[in-house]
Parts: C-alpha cells; sequence; structure tokens
C-alpha cells in the first residue's frame, strides 16, 4: 500500500460511507420500504466496521508505513474518519427521519 493511499483511504472510505448510507435512506424514505430499518442499520454498521478493519490495519506491521510522519498522519485521518463515521451515520441509523408527504 502507498504512502498516498494510506493517508486518503480513510477519508474516502468515510465519504463513500456517508454517501451510500444517506443515498439508501432517501430510497428508504421515498419508498416506503419494510424493513427499511434495518438495511440502514446494517449499513452504517458496515461501514464502521470497515472504519474500524482499516484503523486496525494501519496500525499493524503488515500494512502501517515504516515512515513516521506517514504513519502518525494514517492513523490519525483513520480515528478521525472513524469519529465521522460514528457521528453522520449513526443518527441516520437509529431515528425516524423520513417526512411524511404532504
Amino acid at each position: 500500500m502507498s504512502a498516498i493511499l494510506r493517508i486518503a483511504l480513510p477519508l474516502t472510505l468515510w465519504l463513500a460511507g456517508f454517501s451510500a448510507v444517506y443515498g439508501l435512506h432517501g430510497l428508504v424514505c421515498s419508498g416506503g420500504w419494510p424493513g427499511g430499518r434495518l438495511l440502514l442499520i446494517a449499513g452504517a454498521g458496515a461501514v464502521l466496521a470497515l472504519q474500524l478493519g482499516l484503523l486496525l490495519a494501519l496500525r499493524s506491521r503488515r500494512f502501517g508505513d515504516p515512515a513516521r510522519f506517514v504513519r502518525g498522519t494514517s492513523l490519525l485521518l483513520a480515528v478521525v474518519a472513524l469519529v465521522a463515521t460514528l457521528w453522520t451515520l449513526i443518527p441516520v441509523a437509529v431515528t425516524s427521519t423520513c417526512l411524511p408527504p404532504g
């Protein structure tokens, strides 16, 4: 894994997960899908698991960068992305935010 990928991947994963879960939220709200809440919870859980897995991978010797600056920066960004994922996806997954038609 290159240094650029180590630095860019955490926030890119957050952006992709954020977009996917909010897109799913729009589909659930527009279609009135039964079980839509479970899909949102599963989607948010999957993104959280991926973020946590990435953080653990970047801490390992195999995927971590030998350069101290890149390692520290990638770990900091992985923590920031994990917190951002929690902050932005948990409310969507656990609250009902669909507005009634009208």
